[in-house]
């Protein structure tokens, strides 16, 4: 027989009428507040490139500083372990970045304005070669214009509006570049020097000793894994600028330094760097060489390196940690292009991989399954809570 009486097992049958209704009620609860949590956060991802873009005086030097702060940040560390103080650290680190940024543009400005020179005679000799495949594909040309009027289509008169010239342009642009300049050192400076102030805070002044210690851990994956990207990277596109300039000279092509230092500093930018080093070399060649195929080689050399380099070289060295998602890279690349132009190109990945280590402690969010009915966030919180309860009603 049972031990319980019919008033009994009615009651505990309501009880968990109640419990599944309470709880249905907070998973919707749950799920609205996420769906809110979704659509603010997508809202935020379309509106921050306006924001971002018209305050390119302040938050382009202030995301640049973050940055540096975070690779110069060892450096500085290493020198206050060895005795130096710590605003003396901060200055030779930020200096050491500093003479590093100017040797290599130093590098290959120098060559570059020897070459220009010789920029008009190139120009020539490569319209006179597109000239000729003009030529050779003359019935392409013909058979374009017997359709265009079959079509009905006649010549549409263009207009070409006045545009300011370069030095115009580079006149009206020294003054903001210097600015930003200046306020990025500065901020990188004082942040660099504030790092240990900045450590002890996370550390010592957090209400719970548990976040204090995720929030170091948080600052210390960030920087640890963008410091460590950017100075392998660096370190990898250095051997890639030695191995080009070292067979630009064995090839005879004028100023190898220049392109050595052009395509080390191309490779950073993910996919398109190495785009526009291959069409750098392919008009430069076409405009040197005496003929076509002659003209591809230094292209197509500098291609099959770019082929070993990013599918062998790179990925043996970085690992699984820095792996990250093509479709991501290309996404980050064409945001922050947009907002910032080049400087968004060059802090596109970085700002990719602080993002990366940050969500990797958080959580990321389940985009995917969340449209299918799955929670947002992989940590399921109404089974936390859930747990919490069954705990304290046992204790």
């Amino acid at each position: 027989m049972s031990g319980e009486t019919p008033n009994q097992a009615t009651s505990a049958g309501g009880t968990r009428s109640r419990s599944s209704r309470r709880m249905a009620f907070a998973e919707q609860e749950l799920r609205l507040i996420s769906a809110l949590v979704l659509l603010l956060g997508l809202g935020l991802f379309l509106a921050l490139p306006f924001v971002l873009s018209i305050g390119s005086v302040v938050f382009l030097p202030l995301t640049t500083a973050i940055i540096l702060t975070i690779i110069l940040s060892p450096l500085a560390d290493k020198l206050a372990g060895w005795g130096v103080p710590n605003i003396l650290a901060s200055l030779v680190a930020l200096l050491t970045f500093f003479a590093v940024l100017l040797l290599a543009l130093a590098l290959i400005l120098q060559p570059a304005v020897a070459l220009f020179d010789s920029v008009p005679a190139m120009a020539k000799t490569v319209a006179e070669r597109f000239s000729q495949l003009q030529d050779e594909f003359a019935w392409l040309a013909m058979a374009n214009e017997q359709l265009s009027a079959l079509m009905g289509q006649s010549g549409a008169r263009e207009v070409v509006l006045a545009s300011p010239s370069v030095i115009q342009q580079l006149a009206f642009a020294t003054p903001s570049l210097l600015l930003e300049t200046l306020l990025t050192l500065l901020m990188t400076f004082f942040m660099i020097e504030a790092r240990v102030r900045l450590r002890r805070h996370l550390l010592f002044d957090r209400a719970s000793y548990g976040t204090s210690i995720k929030a170091a851990r948080v600052m210390r994956e960030i920087q640890d894994r963008v410091a460590a990207y950017i100075l392998t990277v660096a370190w990898i596109n250095g051997c890639v600028g030695i191995v080009v300039a070292f067979g630009a000279w064995m090839l005879g092509v004028e100023a190898p330094v220049m392109w050595g230092g052009l395509a080390a500093l191309l490779n950073f930018l993910p996919y398109i760097g190495p785009l526009l080093m291959t069409a750098l070399l392919t008009l430069f060649g076409i405009g040197t060489a005496e003929t076509l195929v002659l003209g591809f080689i230094p292209a197509a050399a500098y291609l099959a390196l770019h082929t070993i380099e990013s599918n062998v070289l790179t990925p043996s060295i970085l690992g699984a940690r820095f792996t990250m998602n093509p479709v991501m890279i290309l996404i980050a690349l064409s945001y922050f292009s947009w907002i910032w132009g080049v400087f968004g190109a060059l802090l596109s990945v970085p700002i990719l991989l602080m993002l990366t280590a940050f969500f990797d402690h958080v959580g990321k969010p389940n985009l995917v399954g969340f449209i299918f009915g799955e929670p947002l966030f992989a940590t399921n919180l109404m089974a936390l809570g859930l747990d919490e309860n069954a705990t304290d009603h046992a204790a």
